[in-house]
């Protein structure tokens, strides 16, 4: 079979399969008006570098479910569980008593690009963090807020 015929089909099976990226994830629960969403950038993380350390975080994206239907909080479970994105490396995956929660970055050029965690169960919620992150400022606040 020729190159341009794999490619053609490969692609066309894409478009029929679920999507279960990120990129999706968010694109599909963004479209719901019952989901609380909150995204700050540009101007306002400026002026949040005028009153502390950024680490280098150019903007967040929460994505609040507390006032959904369960039907949709189901919906996002079950999509929070087939996520596949080999995009992001994964950083931390647990799940207990029905709470399942995932930590992924992407990496670029040695910086932390993207932090993605997504949090199902009882309380779902889906928080991205994009900007030039140092994993060494990450280490930093993780040994700083240990218990």
């Amino acid at each position: 079979m020729c190159q341009p015929c794999i490619s053609k089909n490969i692609a066309e099976a894409n478009k029929k399969a679920p999507q279960n990226t990120v990129a999706a994830l968010f694109a599909d629960f963004s479209k719901n008006k019952k989901v609380t969403h909150v995204k700050v950038g540009g101007f306002i993380m400026a002026l949040a570098k005028v009153f502390g350390e950024t680490m280098g975080v150019s903007g967040v994206e929460v994505f609040d479910f507390e006032e959904c239907d369960q039907q949709l909080k189901d919906r996002l479970n079950d999509a929070i569980k087939n996520l596949k994105d080999n995009t992001y490396e994964t950083l931390v995956s647990a799940s207990e008593g029905g709470e399942r929660t995932k930590i992924l970055v992407k990496i670029k050029d040695d910086f932390i690009s993207e932090i993605v965690i997504v949090a199902g169960g009882s309380e779902p919620a889906l928080v991205r963090v994009t900007g030039k992150i140092k994993p060494d400022d990450i280490q930093n606040v993780v040994n700083n807020n240990k218990k």
